[in-house]
């Protein structure tokens, strides 16, 4: 076990807001995390990058993923926010909720990496983030946030709403309120959310595509009486905190890379990353990585047919356009939302000039870099798309081949290494997801496919509920504040039953001793 007691005494890092507001401008984690999106509809994103040098990172080396996680989160969370006992049970827990101690485990497949994030508990990348969003969400409402009280509204095209339900069921003080696309999301992907029966748990099926849903949740957040009213917070990648937390993993995975290569020492060497994205969260976590110093190459931008990401970083063109159903739904997003944050960098950190692009953005639905901004862009990513037939044909191929299951979206991952000849061992393809969460669509490549974890074939001996609503925003207020007044309603009434049931235990008592007294003095 290595010696984890925080070494460094400075300071927690503040955030501001890409939009500027001076009300918005060097916020605690506390806050940040809290809040989710700021109240100028910006996203938080760090004052200053912590630095980890060569020397630090081979100390690292010999961590457990959980202790490797502290450290890294440790860079960005000081005592002056989070006492360092509280980060280390806080990470520890979120780990502990994994099947295996790597937490994510690396594997060699036809001469690259695959990272492997689908041992958490609803089999997807998201668990990463979302089991320590909800550890730290617990803590602070513990500690007198909100008055203890937080409703979580989060969209979700799939994997996103099963692993924060699963982070944040049964949490003290907290509603959690997923909307997803009525019928874009993989059936078991909706039995994953519709299946758990905490009552701080509501999820809504919404006449309309992901889009709809992002769109809706950022309209909640843009109506301050609704937002303070219901303590409003975010689940989403627009928080910061999922961000931070899958940063862990570009760490772990470089030590495992360079691990099995007998790479390090004073040497440094470039690992390449590919990360299927649509919303940009996951690809941007490897971004501040580089950032912070960890020895990145390129990392990959691998999209499906809604190819918004891979138009920019080919032709610097981020324009939006209508969302086409895939194979890979989690992907299928013609807006990113954390696609904000690097684009507030790549403006050289100026407010005002990301606030220009946005409204002009969401405007037109159109944004065009070319020139030096797009050059820049280019040193740290590269992009690939890769549609349907050629995601079956890698779906097929790594299973004929290697005895390899990729689901589709960790296939689009795969094939783009293999469209820009990265495929070595200097590259990474992250695995967003099990196979089995996208059952039919792998079926089409391979045919009968291989066993599913007994965690997920039960899913259909369980009970499901859920709601529907219009993609009409007022109605999913009107829907989260009742069924927050529901839930009020029904502990209110719960704890006075537990009252009573206390008082009567005590009365039980009480008259017990009487009894006794009665008998000892008639006995006198």
């Amino acid at each position: 076990m290595v010696d984890m007691k925080n070494n460094d005494d400075g300071k927690s890092i503040t955030y501001s807001s890409t939009r500027g507001c001076p009300t918005q401008r060097n916020l605690s984690f506390r806050s940040v995390v809290m809040r989710g999106l700021a109240h100028d509809r910006g996203l938080f994103v760090p004052d200053s990058f912590p630095v980890v040098t060569h020397t630090e990172l081979e100390s690292w080396r010999e961590l457990s993923f959980a202790e490797l996680a502290i450290e890294v989160i440790g860079k960005y969370v000081k005592d002056d926010e989070v006492p360092r006992h509280v980060l280390i049970d806080v990470v520890t827990r979120s780990c502990d909720a994994f099947r295996g101690a790597d937490v994510t485990p690396l594997v060699k497949v036809d001469g690259h990496y695959v990272l492997e994030l689908f041992h958490g508990p609803t089999f997807a990348f998201k668990d990463v983030a979302l089991q320590m969003l909800g550890n730290f969400f617990e803590y602070f409402l513990s500690t007198g946030s909100n008055s203890g009280r937080l409703a979580v509204l989060g969209a979700t095209s799939g994997d996103t709403g099963s692993a924060a339900i699963y982070g944040l069921r049964g949490k003290v003080g907290v509603d959690c309120i997923i909307l997803y696309p009525k019928g874009r999301v993989s059936e078991i992907q909706e039995r994953q959310m519709t299946t758990v029966p905490d009552d701080n748990i509501h999820c809504v099926a919404v006449d309309g595509t992901f889009d709809d849903c992002q769109d809706i949740v950022k309209a909640c957040f843009a109506d301050s009486a609704f937002r303070d009213a219901v303590h409003l917070g975010a689940v989403n990648s627009i928080n910061w905190c999922r961000v931070l937390a899958q940063t862990t993993y570009y760490f772990w995975s470089y030590l495992r890379v360079t691990d099995q290569l007998g790479v390090g020492g004073d040497a440094a060497m470039e690992v390449n990353f590919s990360v299927p994205t649509g919303n940009f969260g996951d690809v941007l976590a490897g971004y501040y990585s580089k950032r912070m110093g960890l020895p990145v190459g390129k990392l990959i931008v691998a999209t499906n047919e809604n190819d918004i990401l891979h138009r920019f970083f080919s032709r610097g063109e981020y324009h939006r356009e209508d969302i086409r159903e895939t194979i890979s739904p989690s992907m299928d997003i013609c807006v990113s939302s954390n696609f904000e944050r690097y684009l507030y960098h790549l403006a050289g950190d100026d407010p005002s000039t990301l606030a220009s692009w946005m409204s002009a953005f969401e405007s037109t639905g159109k944004l065009t870099l070319t020139g030096k901004r797009l050059d820049e862009a280019r040193k740290d990513f590269v992009s690939a798309r890769a549609d349907t037939a050629s995601t079956l044909e890698t779906i097929r191929r790594y299973h004929d081949e290697h005895g390899y299951m990729l689901c589709p979206h960790s296939a689009v991952g795969v094939n783009a290494v293999g469209q820009l000849g990265m495929a070595n061992a200097s590259t990474v393809c992250l695995a967003t997801a099990h196979f089995a969460k996208f059952g039919d669509a792998c079926q089409l490549a391979v045919d009968p496919l291989p066993e599913i974890p007994i965690e997920l074939s039960r899913l259909w001996k369980m009970k499901t509920r859920s709601s529907e609503c219009p993609n009409d925003v007022r109605v999913v207020q009107a829907f989260l504040e009742r069924r927050i007044e529901v839930r009020i309603a029904n502990h209110a009434r719960r704890d006075e039953r537990r009252a009573l049931l206390r008082y009567m235990v005590l009365a039980s008592a009480a008259v017990g001793v009487v009894a006794m007294v009665i008998s000892g003095i008639r006995r006198r």
